[in-house]
């Protein structure tokens, strides 16, 4: 039986706290630890890795929409739905890696990547990602600053639960229970955002031509998406098409994203902490091979990826026991688990938040 790693000082509870650890102020703990990384060549680019990455990733998407064409109208093409479903997680981990840097030596190249596998392959909203994906690395799991723990359909910490009224308050009372049922909406979600992002003009700011570009991508995915559904399906077939591949996607994704920082601390709106230990104890690596990697897309290697995000994916593995030696000698909390082990971790906390509109406990 495997247990939970924990090198360094004693984690902090996986809720809220108001007191981050001492030390924060040590920036040159990072600067070591970034020092050691850059000689051992981890952040250097892999563009064997990804030609090979790439090419694979997008014959197999094309296999799967040949598959849906020679298929016909079939029921079976909801196994196709699946088959995608997967595809498409997989097509947005690398425009995530895109998003990053981590694939081309320039950004114009890297941010090219990112619109097509975002935008035209998959139908997201590439800018609108950058600009949200960007602040939460900022700030991790760090209250009004963190868009991932912004107060939505659910609530990550106890402030946003009081002030839960109505409708919502009985979704917050059940959400632990609720969570992996509306991930299957997941898919949707990102796919609206995206789509209003590009007419909202007081979020960040984008050129006319940025926009045109997004939009367009965006319209051509939509369009080509549902004429290939409605064209090669029956309606009936056609919408239990989009429920089942829409549905995996979202769970996929959520899936893949949950278990990175929720049930993790969260520092209050004005808490100080340095660089190195915001990144480190509000996050979470999952234990796994070379399956995990795949499946995860290199987010198991979630502590790394927030100290240096352009590092490829194939080096975060390598770059693993050089941060935890690092983290141990500093006193610092790595803390890594299971997948499975992970979930129940993040349930616990949504249902401990959820607490507070649960008559049948007392506060």
């Amino acid at each position: 039986m495997t247990t939970d790693i924990i090198t360094g000082a004693d984690p902090a509870d996986h809720a809220e706290t108001t007191n981050p650890p001492p030390g924060g102020g040590r920036g040159s703990d990072y600067a070591a630890l970034s020092r050691a990384v850059k000689r051992s060549g981890l952040l250097a680019r892999r563009p064997g890795y990804y030609s090979v990455k790439v090419g694979a990733n997008l014959l197999l998407l094309v296999a799967g929409w040949a598959a849906f064409a020679l298929l016909g109208p079939s029921w079976w093409q909801l196994l196709t739905a699946a088959f995608l479903a997967v595809m498409f997680t997989q097509t947005a981990f690398l425009g995530h890696d895109a998003g990053h840097q981590q694939i081309a030596a320039t950004k114009r190249v890297n941010n090219l990547l990112g619109r097509l596998h975002g935008n035209l392959l998959v139908g997201l909203s590439y800018g609108w990602w950058i600009s949200k994906h960007t602040r939460h690395h900022a700030h991790p799991n760090h209250v009004d600053r963190d868009p991932d723990i912004a107060n939505g359909a659910i609530t990550f910490t106890l402030d946003d639960t009081r002030s839960r009224r109505g409708p919502y308050a009985w979704l917050t009372r059940h959400q632990a229970w609720l969570f992996f049922p509306m991930l299957l909406l997941e898919g949707l979600n990102l796919h609206v955002a995206g789509v209003q992002a590009l007419f909202d003009r007081t979020g960040t700011p984008a050129s006319r031509t940025t926009r045109l570009v997004e939009g367009g991508l965006l319209a051509a995915h939509l369009g080509g998406y549902l004429a290939a559904v409605f064209w090669v399906l029956s309606p009936v077939q056609a919408v239990c098409f989009l429920v089942v591949h829409q549905g995996l996607f979202g769970l996929y994704m959520g899936c893949s994203f949950a278990p990175n920082h929720k049930g993790m601390p969260i520092f209050a709106k004005d808490d100080k902490i340095d660089f190195l230990r915001r990144q480190v104890l509000t996050s979470r690596n999952i234990r796994g091979r070379r399956f995990t990697d795949f499946a995860l897309g290199g987010l198991n290697y979630q502590i790394e990826h927030h100290l240096f995000p352009s590092m490829p994916r194939p080096s975060l593995r390598h770059a693993q026991e050089l941060v935890r030696t690092f983290c141990a000698r500093h006193g610092i909390a790595y803390y890594e688990t299971g997948l499975v082990r992970s979930y129940g971790q993040v349930l616990r906390h949504l249902h401990e938040v959820g607490g507070p509109l649960r008559p049948e406990l007392e506060y």
